[in-house]
């Protein structure tokens, strides 16, 4: 009887902890849907924090209209790939290296709340999470965002984000494995080796991969 109280306590203190702005693990497999008032998407992604590149293809509605992305983002190199594998052709841009951001709660952020999604009543029914807000100074204003991860792991469940351009922005993570399940996600097919890369073109970041969704409808 004593051991069983001794676990309840234990059990008690851990969820009464105050919790902690995090950082994701480095290595991240998994699926995500993206969603606005006019866009829709479904993707598969790899991410790799300690190189700074991600791989990103997605399946989705905008403005009515069907569309397919192959996306791959080169952050140290400054490179991003668009790829097209019907036509089998790439588009290589030049990308914003300081636009990388870690998958993480940053440190200025602001806790709202701490819940059990789903239920406590018993083992594996219910999953602990944290949700943070927090505001980023653009030159064009300032953009707003809510996040919620696991207290353990610091596992991404969802975020929301606005920006005048875009309004909110709802992204759902989910099937996430830790670790890199095919390192060749981030190499690009054969086919790219002779893509040419536009010196005086703007710099892409991430949003440039919905710039112009329909050529790839």
């Amino acid at each position: 009887m004593r051991t069983f109280v001794l676990l309840m306590c234990l059990a008690v203190g851990c969820l009464a902890q105050v919790p902690h702005t995090c950082r994701s693990p480095p290595l991240l497999t998994g699926a995500l849907s993206v969603a606005n008032e006019k866009f829709y998407a479904n993707a598969k992604y790899t991410y790799d924090a300690m190189l700074k590149r991600i791989r990103f293809k997605e399946i989705g509605s905008y403005e009515n209209k069907t569309f397919g992305v192959d996306a791959l983002l080169l952050f140290r190199e400054g490179v991003m790939y668009t790829i097209n594998h019907r036509n089998k052709t790439c588009k290589k841009e030049r990308l914003k290296r300081e636009d990388f951001h870690p998958m993480e709660i940053p440190a200025d952020a602001a806790l709202l709340g701490q819940v059990i999604l789903g239920s406590s009543s018993g083992p594996g029914q219910g999953l602990l999470v944290n949700t943070w807000y927090g505001e980023v100074a653009t030159p064009s204003g300032e953009d707003k965002w809510m996040s919620t991860f696991t207290e353990f792991g610091c596992i991404p469940v969802s975020s929301t984000y606005y920006t005048d351009k875009t309004g909110w922005m709802l992204t759902t993570f989910f099937n996430i494995v830790v670790g890199i399940t095919d390192p060749q996600e981030f190499f690009p097919p054969k086919f790219c080796q002779d893509a040419k890369l536009d010196e005086t073109a703007e710099a892409a970041n991430f949003y440039s991969i919905f710039k112009n969704l329909t050529k790839y409808s």
